[in-house]
């Protein structure tokens, strides 16, 4: 009992890290693509992301500093720096809006 309650923890603590996590399915919310399905992986233990979703651009948030990222489009050859600090929205944590532009990126 006690080598499966080892290999268990040994489990969690993979799928808990960056590179080690799965996709999971969520809703994605742009400003410019609207409401769809998309895929979203944790890359980091911070809180930064990646969400994917066929015939819409990748979107790539890296947090800096809590609540304050850097966000970035992949439209299939290369990461594109999106303009602005992304902060997270206090009034709906699944939204982070450019500081600049202000569009938003929501991931539920």
């Amino acid at each position: 009992m006690r080598g499966s309650i080892g290999a268990a923890a040994l489990v969690l603590l993979a799928a808990s890290l960056p590179g080690g996590a799965e996709a999971r399915a969520a809703r994605c919310e742009t400003t410019d693509d609207g409401a769809y399905a998309c895929d979203f992986r944790a890359t980091d233990r911070a809180g930064s992301f990646r969400v994917t979703a066929p015939g819409k651009p990748a979107f790539i948030l890296n947090v800096d500093e809590p609540g304050r990222g850097s966000a970035f489009a992949n439209f299939g050859s290369r990461n594109v720096s999106l303009p602005g600090t992304y902060v997270r929205i206090a009034a709906d944590p699944a939204c982070w809006e450019s500081d600049e532009t202000h569009a938003r990126i929501c991931v539920r």
